[in-house]
């Protein structure tokens, strides 16, 4: 199983590897990674979540099983996050909900995507682009929910929903599902030379986005409270997955679907973590180095995850 390593999650950290060291020697200067990250994440990876979305099979990739696993195991994280946060480490409430939010958004996209590929395959790609689908409605709806019901103390209803409501229609992300949905239900079409353009977009879609990510994780620094980082990678790559796997072991969810779950679940935060750290201005040190040492320490953990998946 150490060849799991190799021939799965090394090159993934390579690629990564090498948008980090080429932007720390100055190469690529972060103008320049923000410019590849803007490419990625701003448009090829949408077009790559609108054509997946738009020929998804939606009665065998939407397995309610699948979802009741992944995000009842979300929202335990979560829970846990904030929880823990307040009571261990004694951070006040709006730090523990962007600490929360840290153990609850896994990458999915950037991690999730590219090291489930690799290890079984694009035809066993159905249960991500599903968890994928819902996965920042539900991250966004319930941080800002829960930051805006603690911040307004139950107060300003109206302003909350407004709130999760341009949080997740903003979102690029989103959009792209969005409009794959609406090809895919009203059963249209797209002209061959449209879908012929997609597929070399998307092609640049993932490698781009890694190799951004790691020229982004150069501008962090793991500071912050140590035992809070830890502790928020323990959920994040240790907890989620574990509870993805107890419940979809009980819910008999399909091979396929099954190594989906848990493989989403194992991943580091994804940068939507301080992204919404950001927003609030609450705890955005510990959301920046959790991304930076949780990515690093997945190296293992994934390989983990994947001996015990088979």
């Amino acid at each position: 199983m150490f060849q799991a390593l190799i021939d799965v999650v090394l090159p993934v950290f390579l690629v990564i590897g090498a948008g980090y060291c080429t932007t720390f020697a100055g190469y690529f200067k972060p103008e320049h990674i923000d410019g590849v990250m803007r490419f990625t994440q701003g448009f090829a990876i949408p077009c790559l979540l609108f054509r997946a979305i738009a020929n998804l099979d939606l009665n065998a990739g939407f397995d309610p099983a699948l979802l009741a696993s992944f995000y009842m195991a979300a929202f335990l994280c979560f829970t846990a996050g904030l929880l823990g946060a307040r009571l261990l480490f004694n951070r006040d409430w709006e730090d523990s909900v962007a600490i929360g939010f840290c153990c609850l958004f896994s990458n999915s996209v950037l991690l999730g995507l590219a090291i489930t590929e690799r290890a079984y395959g694009p035809e066993n790609l159905v249960g991500n682009y599903a968890i994928i689908a819902i996965h920042s409605p539900f991250c966004y709806a319930l941080g800002i929910t829960t930051m805006e019901v603690i911040r307004n103390r139950g107060r300003g209803g109206r302003k909350m929903v407004t709130s999760v409501l341009n949080a997740m229609f903003r979102n690029v992300l989103i959009l792209g599902i969005a409009l794959g949905f609406i090809v895919n239900l009203s059963g249209i079409s797209l002209p061959q030379i449209a879908d012929d353009a997609l597929s070399l977009i998307i092609r640049a879609a993932l490698p781009g986005a890694l190799f951004a990510l790691g020229g982004v994780l150069v501008q962090y620094r793991p500071e912050g409270d140590t035992r809070v980082i830890v502790y928020i990678c323990a959920i994040s790559l240790l907890l989620h997955p574990g509870l993805v796997w107890l419940f979809g072991s009980a819910l008999a969810l399909p091979q396929d679907l099954f190594r989906s779950g848990v493989l989403n679940a194992a991943m580091a935060p994804g940068f939507n973590a301080y992204i919404f750290a950001n927003i609030y201005g609450r705890a955005k040190r510990v959301a920046a180095s959790s991304v930076l040492v949780a990515t690093a320490a997945s190296i293992l953990t994934v390989w983990m995850w994947l001996m015990l998946l088979g």
